[in-house]
């Protein structure tokens, strides 16, 4: 039998030159491994979430803050609300003005108004304001 290279893994006495010597691979059974059981949870939680929209119409000078009434806002359905509907204490609220997530500090949402705390800076008329409410619920 020909003497083998272990460097290059070629049978010198093969049949055909230059043939690769593959190694054979035995099979073992190993067993069948059983998959963890599944736990069902006892109660679903389903999230419910309520946005309100609002574009400013004029300028707003938070230098001193300001209360922005619920009424000013709209649904998703485009239809004027009169109040917010908030989560507690199974929820929480972001607000987004012109489409960035403003900081926790920066307001706070009752369920008649807005309120954004003082800051030296202007909301310019055409900005959007937007109020996402989440809560969750247990079915």
């Amino acid at each position: 039998m020909g003497k083998l290279d272990p460097l290059k893994l070629i049978c010198d006495s093969c049949c055909e030159n230059n043939r690769i010597f593959w190694p054979r691979l035995k099979a073992i059974d190993v067993g069948s491994i059983q998959p963890p059981p599944v736990v069902i949870p006892e109660g679903t939680i389903i999230p419910i979430i309520n946005r309100y929209f609002y574009i400013v119409t004029d300028d707003i000078d938070l230098t001193n803050g300001i209360t922005l009434p619920a009424n000013l806002f709209t649904d998703d359905n485009g239809d004027p609300v009169t109040e917010f509907k908030l989560f507690n204490p199974n929820g929480y609220v972001n607000l987004y003005i012109n489409a960035v997530m403003q900081e926790g500090g920066a307001y706070k949402v009752t369920p008649n108004s807005l309120i954004l705390t003082p800051f030296n800076t202007t909301i310019f008329a055409g900005t959007p304001i937007i109020i996402e409410s989440l809560g969750f619920q247990q079915m």
